[in-house]
Order: C-alpha cells, then structure tokens, then sequence
C-alpha cells in the first residue's frame, strides 16, 4: 500500500517480504551510524513484523518502505512515529549508501511534511539527530525544520528540529 509519492520515490508499506531489504538499513552499521545501533538479521526480522503490526494498527504513521519509482530499487526507509518517552511525533529517514547524496533525503522530507501537515492532525512534527550529523541537520533545515536546541541523550548530544502547521504553510505559501 503507497502512502506517498514523490518525483521518484514512491513510500509504502513495508510488508514480510522486506526482510532482506529491512536488514540491508537496519543491520548496516554505516546507516544506523547517527540512529541507533545496528540490529542483527533475527532481530530486523522481529523487528519488521512489529512495524508491520503498528501500521495495520495506525495506518497513518509508521515505519515505510522506500523505493524508486523507476527501477523499483530498495533505497530506505522513512519513518512517522511517536518520540519515545514524549508526547510528540517525529519524522525520519534511513537511506542506503549508495543512495547519498542524490536529493532523496530532502525529496522525501519536503513530501513527508507535506503529507503530516494534510493527512494527519500532527502539529507540530518534530526531528533529532545526532549534533554531528551535519549533512541530516541541513536536509532537515532545507526542507522547513527550525532548530529546537540540543540535548543530551546518553553519551550522544542530540540536535532537535520542529515545525508547525502555521510555519508550514507560511513558507510554503512564501510569506
């Protein structure tokens, strides 16, 4: 099931037959580097039924599937749910390697607002990601998010990002 569409992207539903391509993100140390910490491939298989289960359960949030529309070529995942331990919502992606640097990360977060802030009552969204994660830092700037601080979370010192619906639409209408 698509949940959205970009340009080339499309973001469904991760589904059984995922489990390579959920252990090719979620088993890369590489891709977890600024996450969390990579999961074996018993653990993503555990793991991606239990998103599976929380997006039959929400419909509109979860864990999804990235693919190219062309080529239908697994590129990641991106993410719509509740931050742990808060009561807020938050956006994320995971992208293979090999798909950096392409615009993906920012055509998928561009979207994925637009998709929060017309499908959803969520306001506002929020993003984290490690302090040293400069290159996610300016995606999610570029695509709207304004800085919220930093904090410490464990050892890691985390950057926050949010957005409302007002600011939202302000800047998409141009104001």
């Amino acid at each position: 099931m698509i949940i959205f569409e970009t340009e080339r992207l499309v973001v469904r539903r991760f589904s059984e037959n995922d489990q390579d391509n959920f252990f090719s993100v979620n088993g890369s140390e590489e891709v977890m580097r600024y996450i969390r910490p990579a999961k074996t491939k018993e653990e993503c298989d555990e793991f991606l039924l239990q998103v599976i289960a929380y997006s039959e359960k929400e419909k509109l949030f979860g864990r999804w599937a990235v693919e190219n529309k062309e080529s239908k070529e697994f590129v990641g995942s991106f993410a719509l749910i509740p931050v742990e331990g808060k009561d807020q919502m938050q956006l994320g992606y995971a992208l293979k390697p090999e798909h950096w640097g392409k615009g993906y990360a920012t055509e998928l977060t561009v979207a994925g607002l637009e998709y929060v802030f017309s499908k959803t009552a969520i306001d506002p969204i929020y993003a984290y990601t490690e302090s040293v994660n400069l290159p996610s830092q300016r995606v999610l700037l570029k695509a709207g998010f304004m800085s919220n601080g930093n904090s410490a979370a464990g050892e890691k010192e985390v950057a926050a990002f949010k957005l409302s619906k007002a600011d939202y639409l302000q800047r998409r209408a141009g104001v």
